[in-house]
């Protein structure tokens, strides 16, 4: 069964509990949806400027420097004038190469498909050739420019990032294409980069949805965006071409993942940014662990605390309610509960049991003479000196208004006796301070020892007895009744 104090306790951490629990998950979610709001109004899109600002430097530039090839006036009168001189456009390319710091240099010629590079004629294109398709695609298609990812045959095959430009004479007939090309490693890296830094995935998407550049971390698509699971359900519209970026999330194995987009014109590329709330907020469910921790140890002293403040006030309730406050001795009701654990053990092991009823002589002269204060004065080292001479196994009341009982365990008649004079003797010799001044004081004692099938009544019965006669006598003596 639970005491008072185990149901008080556990109402207080009950309430410490529920109180930590409100506030720190109040904390947590309040801060959580904040985290969300930001990350997602201003955090992701943040990132895709600052990321669409580093592509213009990194990506666009050379998409300008194709456009300064493709418009150069050397280019299209070399071409033009028969492609006699392949040194010349050789060091051309080289120039260009090395001022721009790019990976290789081309121009290809629709009037004899060569393909030069820096080091002269690479190959001629042909149209039975796959991995010259490209060039037959830039002729028929209408915009000036396009990207693509091949190996570079000038470079051991190299994945590269080829800006292809058209090259039109001075009447807008095609003539050739010519470009830069970028390793597809240097610019994974450069997005590794930005990852590292933003701490948020970046990739780029194809019209069609496909990854057309990430980092070596994030693994490519299936096939498309369109069909892989989560990022499907919001792929059309991050594959819209309009310029305002698009705030989206969508559900990937159990989590959240919030998506900033937008569309490159200039790539005709997506720029996709992306980060997991769960990573988001793992600050937040740190900091929340770290509360909950604190709670649980502020409850924890809290608990200990009011344990300890309970134990004291109930170990002084309960001194109160089982000692005389004047004399610090059991009081009857204590004593009753002392005596009746006595004499179970008595009846249980046969040893003696006596008892002392001790009333101290003339003692309302005292009161009346010196005052009531004077009398406490006197009662209180009274008792003091009394207790002082017993064992520890002894047990004193305070039985009346100058009245006293001792219990004495495992003590026969006779040993009560010689107890019982030895404290008459002490008391008698002893100056007791009342009032400023010493008060001599004797004690008169009656002396009982219980008997096989003696109750309470009939022991404290004899004891008094003999008190009684004891004060008849003349007091300041010791007197004993038989059972």
């Amino acid at each position: 069964m639970f005491t008072e104090r185990t149901r008080l306790l556990a109402r207080i951490a009950l309430l410490l509990v529920a109180g930590f629990l409100a506030v720190s998950l109040g904390a947590y979610w309040v801060s959580r949806d904040t985290l969300r709001h930001n990350l997602a109004a201003e955090g992701l899109p943040l990132t895709g400027d600052n990321i669409y600002s580093e592509i213009q430097k990194d990506i666009l530039r050379p998409v300008f420097i194709s456009s300064l090839m493709a418009n150069d006036t050397f280019v299209r009168d070399w071409l033009l004038s028969g492609e006699k001189d392949t040194a010349q456009i050789a060091r051309y390319l080289r120039e260009i190469k090395e001022k721009y710091g790019t990976l290789t240099s081309f121009l290809v010629s629709d009037l004899s498909a060569n393909y030069y590079y820096v080091d002269g004629v690479l190959k001629r294109v042909r149209p039975d050739e796959p991995r010259d398709a490209w060039f037959y695609r830039v002729r028929e298609m209408q915009p000036a420019y396009e990207l693509n990812v091949d190996p570079d045959a000038a470079n051991r095959d190299i994945k590269t990032i080829f800006i292809n430009y058209r090259v039109f004479d001075y009447d807008g007939r095609f003539i050739g294409a010519t470009g830069v090309g970028l390793p597809l490693a240097l610019v994974a890296q450069q997005i590794e980069s930005y990852e590292t830094r933003f701490r948020r995935r970046i990739y780029f998407l194809d019209a069609a949805g496909r990854v057309v550049l990430a980092s070596g971390r994030t693994p490519p698509a299936a096939a498309s965006i369109r069909e892989t699971p989560g990022i499907r359900d919001v792929a059309e519209r991050i594959l819209q071409r309009h310029g305002s970026p698009q705030q989206l999330e969508y559900a990937h194995d159990g989590a959240t993942v919030l998506v900033n987009a937008r569309h490159i014109p200039e790539l005709d590329w997506h720029l996709v940014v992306e980060q997991n709330d769960a990573d988001a907020v793992r600050p937040v469910r740190q900091v929340l662990l770290v509360n909950l921790a604190i709670s649980a140890l502020v409850t924890l002293l809290v608990l200990t605390t009011a344990l300890i403040a309970i134990n004291r006030y109930q170990h002084r309730l309960e001194k109160a309610a089982a000692t005389d406050p004047l004399t610090g001795a059991l009081n009857r009701l204590a004593f009753d509960v002392v005596f009746q654990v006595a004499l179970r053990d008595c009846q249980r092991n046969g040893q003696a049991l006596s008892a002392i009823l001790i009333d101290l002589d003339l003692f309302k002269q005292i009161n009346d003479s010196r005052g009531h204060l004077a009398g406490d004065q006197v009662l209180r080292a009274a008792a003091e000196l009394i207790r002082s001479q017993l064992r520890e196994a002894d047990v004193m009341a305070r039985w009346g208004g100058e009245e006293f009982l001792v219990l004495l365990r495992d003590c026969p008649l006779e040993n009560a006796l010689n107890v019982a004079e030895k404290l008459r003797v002490t008391v008698a010799a002893h100056d007791f301070a009342a009032g400023g001044e010493t008060q001599p004081l004797t004690i008169s004692l009656g002396v009982a020892e219980h008997a096989a099938g003696d109750s309470a009544e009939a022991l404290f019965h004899r004891a008094d007895r003999a008190l009684y006669q004891a004060k008849r006598n003349g007091r300041n003596r010791v007197e004993t009744t038989p059972a």
